[in-house]
């Protein structure tokens, strides 16, 4: 009896890991939902991934639950939330896995959470305008942060879903309605376009990315990303009073029109991506595969012709957001430990411009943002740049302002 007492106990322990709240084990067999937490789990902080089941939430959640900084794992979504958690559950780390399905559950995801990272959001799908998508995924955001003001108020949100320019205020104006903002644990992930940056720069210079360090400001579309790429100077240290300075490395320069190609590559790395995936899914029916070409035709007709072929294609490449969005996180995380110097690039409430937010090097630390950093010197190029970014910045954080608003 005592063996099948064990047994059993195991069986309901696995059931409630997978799936704690709707998964219910009822009937003559007497088991119960225990509690999930995995007998010898690791230490670490709670982390709850809010549209886990899509194009960046599968890859980020198999990478978060690697990270041995999270001891807890919450995986929400509207949809395939548990065939997503049953497979990262199987991975033999520490972290343990917790699966979260549609609105019902969504406050039970967020109670007691360290961090909360939102990738939720949808694509642009074919015949869908810019506002169309904006005001889906506005109106995705403004209910996972209405949840999240009721739930873990004092959590660090991590915020991807595009546009960021445009959600960060949505959040902000959710969260100051609900009496419950701080400023310093609301951040839009940018790290996407920095990862790019030190990537492209390297490939220029010839160097290792991981030795390269590129502070991209402003925001994340379009102009509004702004590489400073002249920080990169001879020993150059900006301490601005800290008592950790910020090193930009390694000291190099750039021609004019080396600048004018890396600042145009960095701010449309996206679209590279597409079309470069374009162009090998073409070049495979001009090869002669006959197959293929005919394949391209269907699919071409079903997504609508090439343009709305690109932005299928688009929905579906996700990969390098995850590993970017994991980087941010596990800076936040290791921020959250205490660790010293711990500086990236965020989207941020800012008094760096006059605008009301703005994306800089931040240094974070056990309750979000210790200090947000100046930009340092600027050359000319990055000054007429830094203009046409405050522009355009300013109408994106006020369309997600009126929309909370209106």
């Amino acid at each position: 009896m005592q063996a099948n007492g064990n047994a059993n106990q195991r069986i309901a322990r696995i059931s409630a890991h997978l799936n704690p709240n709707y998964l219910k084990m009822e009937g003559s067999s007497g088991l119960q939902q225990v509690s999930c937490r995995a007998k010898g789990g690791a230490p670490g902080f709670k982390v709850a991934i809010l549209g886990a089941a899509g194009g960046i939430g599968q890859p980020l959640a198999m990478l978060m639950k690697m990270n041995p900084l999270v001891s807890v794992l919450h995986l929400y979504d509207v949809v395939n939330s548990p065939g997503v958690t049953a497979d990262i559950s199987h991975m033999d780390t520490g972290a343990v896995v917790r699966c979260f399905l549609g609105q019902s559950q969504l406050e039970d995801a967020l109670i007691g959470m360290d961090l909360v990272i939102i990738p939720a959001g949808v694509p642009r799908k074919p015949g869908m305008t810019r506002d169309d998508l904006f005001n889906i995924n506005a109106g995705i955001v403004k209910t996972l942060c209405e949840g999240i003001t009721k739930c873990c108020p004092n959590a660090i949100v991590n915020l991807i879903s595009n546009p960021v320019n445009s959600t960060v205020p949505i959040a902000a104006e959710v969260f100051k309605k609900a009496g419950t903002y701080d400023p310093k644990r609301l951040l839009g992930v940018t790290m996407l376009v920095v990862v790019r940056a030190n990537t492209f720069v390297a490939e220029v210079m010839g160097l290792d990315p991981r030795e390269v360090e590129v502070p991209v400001v402003g925001g994340h579309a379009g102009v509004t990303i702004l590489p400073l790429l002249s920080q990169r100077e001879s020993s150059l240290l900006i301490s601005y009073n800290l008592s950790t300075p910020i090193q930009v490395k390694p000291p190099c320069s750039f021609t004019p029109e080396e600048t004018d190609y890396l600042t145009s590559r960095i701010q449309n790395g996206g679209t590279e991506v597409v079309e470069d995936f374009l162009y090998l899914f073409l070049s495979c029916s001009l090869l002669g595969s006959a197959w293929l070409y005919l394949q391209r035709i269907r699919i071409s007709k079903s997504w609508g012709g090439i343009g709305n072929t690109i932005n299928a294609l688009d929905s579906h490449i996700k990969i390098p957001q995850a590993y970017a969005a994991v980087k941010f996180a596990d800076a936040c995380l290791r921020g959250l430990r205490g660790d010293a110097s711990v500086i990236q690039c965020a989207f941020v409430a800012s008094q760096v411009t006059e605008l009301p937010f703005f994306a800089s090097k931040v240094r974070l630390g056990r309750t979000g943002i210790d200090e947000i950093y100046p930009l340092g010197p600027l050359n000319e190029y990055e000054r007429v740049g830094l203009e046409k970014a405050k522009k355009e910045l300013a109408e994106s954080i006020q369309k997600g302002v009126s929309f909370i608003k209106k």
